[in-house]
């Protein structure tokens, strides 16, 4: 039988995650509404990059789980993440070939 630890997090680190995400979700209004160009899609992605990781992280337990288990949900995420790109950008591309 498989030997199978349990990781018990506290509910304080629970709440200060809580925390980060509501304000990192403020600050993403925020900074929607400062014209920063070309680089407002980008400082969101990049404010969702983090919130994102914070949540597998920490609520979805990734953080304490084996290193297989780790680069199987990498090469996972990095898989979908391409292929909503090359969809959205060939979709974006054959609206402006003609």
């Amino acid at each position: 039988m498989a030997n199978h630890t349990q990781h018990i997090v506290s509910s304080k680190l629970y709440w200060l995650i809580w925390l980060i995400l509501i304000i990192a979700t403020f600050l993403t209004a925020w900074i929607a509404t400062i014209d920063l160009g070309p680089f407002n899609t980008v400082v969101a992605l990049v404010i969702a990059t983090c919130k994102a990781s914070l949540v597998a992280l920490i609520f979805m337990h990734v953080k304490y789980t084996s290193e297989k288990m780790t680069r199987a949900i990498v090469i996972s995420v990095v898989f979908w993440l391409l292929l909503l790109l090359v969809l959205s950008l060939t979709d974006y591309s054959s609206r402006f070939a003609g």
